[in-house]
């Protein structure tokens, strides 16, 4: 089948879901997700979306707090953009439906939480991103202008490469025209012509073994651009969670909230000692980064697998209001969080970098925009502050609606562009080798490319992911297609620009932390 849409937006979290309501108003909107619509990033989002709202916070203490966090490394022209429209966006952003907690008095119930200096992190509970995703998915159902499309999955975008070999002679101004799609409910693989594409697929957690990310998390927005010759950076920059809880057998693994230790949780050994102070004079509420490195630190020293976070000093009455679904998880596996300490392990969760965008989300790739997770704006640096990342997404959202409502003017559909060729393609039984590969691939991944790396690690990871790349490619160019075998090979993409960049970044610095180049003091 062919479509063709005014505006194609791939994903259905905080950033697309935004970005659709927007461009509503400007023309038809498709927006394609590769599961159920509701299972993106934003709904695992735990502790909040941080934005300033009352004295005596101000935009400039947002700023510095997020200069800080990124060490030294962060745009500050995006970092201004982001905070000074923060305020604007989360009043949308209730008006949209989603709900916050509120004091007695009716004010908003801000949290705090590590490496910021006021309390200014909006939250439902300690399910804010699920209250989000359940306020926007109701919003966009009810607007006729959307069409929203579930089990869709898009393989590639549609560029000059799909217009033949004289076209391609002039990549270096490369233009989007849309994308193939493999429809999950037909085994078909339609054709997607558009004047403005949206990439809003989120993160590529699962290129590691334990990630907070759910299983649709595989970087495909990353890998897209990449094979479309468009940019990428900050890759490298991969943050590990301090605190997700402790369960082998789980994926994805569930985050303990960071708003717990703003709260009073404290970090302790298996000793039960409190230990951050040795790392950082915040203790407990030190940017992400440092804790990470400070839990592994700890966990190489005494050989076990896990820490602690104690919360039995905060009251019971808070633990129930603020953060039942915690209370209820640990109950799950035998944990009462009232009585019993928590164990926590760093885990991967969020990525710093990704396809480079301007600061009107506008890729290098002409009539693409990227926004949320899979894009780079500058805002997180070498490190994200928590809770930036929702804010983030809904601020470049609206600036990408806003400047793509003027560009589809000038814009018209490309109809040269031919439709998906699987002639003397094979169906493929080997499912255990994909499923046996992508092991492969995040175990390499997690023992050389994690929160502490090395120059020979980073070597070891290079040619064996190399490795797994030829077979993977040589499988991919004869055999029909499935959703398994293009997640794995975007997997792979995404595995060699983290580990690249990392191997190009010769300095320990935020989220790249590397033995071989001590930190400056």
């Amino acid at each position: 089948m062919r479509y063709k849409v005014d505006f194609l937006v791939i994903g259905s979290g905080i950033a697309g879901l935004s970005y659709a309501l927007e461009v509503s108003k400007y023309g038809k909107v498709t927006i394609l997700t590769k599961a159920e619509a509701v299972e993106s990033s934003t709904k695992y989002a735990q502790g909040g979306i941080a934005a300033v709202m009352y004295s005596p916070d101000t935009y400039e203490k947002h700023i510095h707090d997020t200069l800080i966090a990124g060490a030294g490394l962060c745009d500050e022209k995006s970092v201004r953009i982001t905070i000074t429209e923060s305020t604007d966006r989360i009043k949308e952003l209730i008006a949209w439906g989603a709900k916050f907690d509120k004091t007695s008095t009716g004010v908003y119930d801000l949290a705090r939480e590590g490496g910021h200096s006021e309390h200014r992190i909006f939250h439902h509970q300690d399910n804010t991103g699920a209250e989000i995703e359940r306020a926007l998915l109701e919003a966009v159902r009810k607007n006729k202008n959307i069409e929203l499309k579930e089990y869709q999955f898009t393989i590639d975008l549609l560029t000059q490469h799909h217009l033949g070999k004289e076209a391609n002679r002039h990549m270096d101004n490369v233009e989007c025209y849309g994308a193939y799609v493999l429809n999950k409910n037909t085994n078909t693989i339609d054709t997607y012509l558009a004047k403005v594409i949206m990439i809003a697929t989120g993160s590529n957690g699962n290129v590691y073994s334990a990630t907070t990310s759910p299983v649709v998390a595989t970087g495909d927005g990353q890998a897209m651009v990449h094979r479309a010759k468009g940019w990428l950076k900050n890759m490298e920059f991969v943050q590990f969670h301090p605190t997700a809880l402790y369960n082998p057998i789980e994926k994805p693994s569930f985050l303990i909230t960071e708003a717990m230790r703003g709260a009073g949780a404290i970090l302790k050994n298996m000793n039960g000692e409190a230990f951050m102070s040795k790392y950082d004079s915040r203790g407990s509420l030190a940017p992400r980064d440092i804790v990470a490195r400070s839990i592994n630190t700890e966990m190489a020293k005494s050989g076990d697998d896990h820490v602690f976070l104690d919360c039995r000093e905060i009251s019971k009455e808070e633990i129930m209001h603020h953060f039942p679904h915690i209370y209820a998880k640990c109950l799950e596996i035998g944990i009462n969080i009232t009585k019993d300490m928590i164990p926590v392990v760093p885990t991967a969760h969020y990525g710093c970098g990704g396809i480079v965008v301007d600061e009107y989300a506008r890729t290098t790739i002409k009539h693409l925009y990227a926004t949320g997770e899979c894009s780079c704006t500058g805002l997180h640096g070498a490190n994200r502050l928590a809770s930036n990342s929702l804010l983030e997404a809904l601020v470049y959202s609206r600036r990408a609606a806003l400047d793509s409502k003027e560009a589809i003017k000038d814009i018209d559909f490309c109809n040269q562009i031919p439709d998906w060729n699987a002639e003397g393609m094979i169906f493929n039984e080997e499912m255990s080798l994909i499923t046996q590969t992508q092991k492969e691939l995040q175990q390499i991944m997690s023992n050389y490319v994690g929160i502490v790396r090395s120059d020979l690690r980073l070597q070891r990871a290079f040619i064996r992911t190399g490795l797994i790349n030829k077979e993977t490619e040589e499988l991919y160019s004869r055999s029909v297609l499935t959703p398994q075998l293009c997640e794995l090979r975007n997997l792979i993409a995404n595995a060699y620009l983290i580990i690249k960049m990392a191997m190009e970044r010769k300095e320990s610095v935020g989220l790249n932390y590397n033995i071989d180049y001590p930190p400056k003091k």
